[in-house]
């Protein structure tokens, strides 16, 4: 089962943050999980809310600022003050990085709330600037964002995701769009989805998994990847069950 670190490391660093992600490498988990939108001036930028304002120590929507102008902001808020200052990563920066590690990403674009122009095309111009294609996984809440994307990648794999409401016949809706993978809140998920996916051959990579008991029944019915803010914690779970 492949663990993915949520946000990075966010469970216990600034979400999103390159501190997060360099954490996150370091326990052992083999994928990140990330969020990007664009800015005024059109960058692609790692961030979760469409506003700034639970995360970092500035206000406003994403799309009103220019990327020079959100990098002032400190993106380490979240936890406080331990962390120092840690800026809004642009996703070329974070690009620059992934290339010298052997991480796979999951990219979600952001386009549920607000559909930024073009964000897929520039998104994907990115990946294939620093040949990370096949190391990434699309995924979105707005389908058409996932559509578009096997529109202009069909080689990288993507996955639907849903709330938490979930999405009944998930298997057979991911087989009849080209989606390779299910994404769902793990708190909605059941055995029955997860052998309607098996059916359809479609994998499930489940959100966001923090205890041991979700992780067990993960197992159990031998689902394809968690996303966890504790990335620590499934790695060290799996390795002891190897030494076993």
């Amino acid at each position: 089962m492949k663990v993915m670190a949520h946000r990075g490391y966010s469970g216990k660093y600034p979400e999103n943050t390159m501190l997060a992600f360099e954490e996150a490498a370091k326990t052992g988990a083999v994928g990140i999980e990330l969020d990007v939108q664009l800015t005024k001036d059109g960058q692609v930028v790692v961030i979760h809310d469409e506003r700034i304002d639970r995360t970092t120590d500035g206000s406003g929507w994403v799309k009103d600022y220019t990327y020079e102008e959100l990098k002032k902001f400190n993106a380490a808020r979240v936890k406080g003050d331990q962390f120092g200052f840690q800026p809004i990563p642009s996703f070329e920066e974070y690009c620059a990085w992934a290339k010298n590690q052997s991480l796979f990403t999951n990219v979600e674009l952001k386009t549920s709330i607000i559909y930024y122009p073009e964000i897929e095309e520039k998104t994907i111009a990115l990946i294939r600037k620093y040949g990370l294609e096949d190391r990434i996984i699309f995924s979105s809440f707005n389908h058409l964002s996932i559509l578009r994307m096997k529109e202009l990648a069909p080689e990288i794999p993507c996955g639907a995701l849903v709330g938490d409401r979930g999405l009944k016949y998930a298997g057979f809706y991911c087989e009849r769009f080209g989606f390779e993978f299910y994404h769902p809140d793990f708190a909605t998920l059941t055995e029955e989805d997860v052998e309607e996916c098996k059916a359809h051959g479609v994998g499930i990579n489940a959100w966001t998994v923090n205890g041991m008991e979700g992780l067990e029944k993960l197992v159990e019915w031998d689902c394809e990847g968690i996303i966890t803010n504790y990335p620590d914690v499934p790695v060290k779970y799996f390795k002891a069950r190897n030494n076993d």
